[in-house]
């Protein structure tokens, strides 16, 4: 069933939300803000890590900014990071939806760190504070995401809560 007008659209008892936001709709500063601030930190460490020409699979005690580094978790923090920024500069809904999907990921990186922390398996040479980190910034990025899309107390002018009550 569809609302002309409305923000929502019911398809088999589901609500599918629009894919926008107003342009300055104070939700988007907010995943903006987040993505930003996490995405500059990450690139940043990135190009720290890739400047010290640390091996690209070493496994040593290679520090940059406090956290244990090599070449291929450079790479990785500088795409992960530059994905955190592009949907910073996007905003809305996209930055919503990258901050939780890379809040998750982090938090399942930090898992699965903490299982190879002293294993041979360890390639990106994770330490005690890399996984701290992880779940740290993934916890960050997940709430950042989530700001006034889950919650039991939104304002009646938010998108998802006119999405939830259509009839008022």
């Amino acid at each position: 069933m569809a609302t002309i007008g409305s923000t929502h659209l019911r398809l088999r008892g589901h609500v599918v939300l629009d894919e926008h936001l107003p342009v300055d709709h104070r939700l988007s500063r907010v995943y903006r803000f987040g993505a930003g601030a996490a995405g500059l930190f990450l690139v940043t460490f990135g190009i720290l890590g890739l400047i010290d020409q640390i091996g690209f699979f070493s496994t040593g005690a290679n520090t940059v900014l406090g956290l244990n580094s090599n070449g291929a978790l450079s790479a990785v923090s500088i795409a992960v990071g530059a994905v955190l920024l592009a949907g910073a500069v996007r905003g809305g809904n996209t930055a919503s939806t990258i901050n939780m999907a890379t809040g998750i990921a982090f938090l399942l990186a930090g898992f699965a760190s903490l299982a190879l922390l002293d294993s041979r398996f360890n390639f990106l040479a994770f330490h005690i504070q890399n996984v701290l980190f992880s779940f740290v910034v993934g916890i960050l990025l997940m709430t950042f995401g989530m700001y006034g899309r889950v919650s039991g107390t939104l304002p009646h002018d938010n998108p998802y809560w006119q999405a939830r009550h259509p009839d008022k």
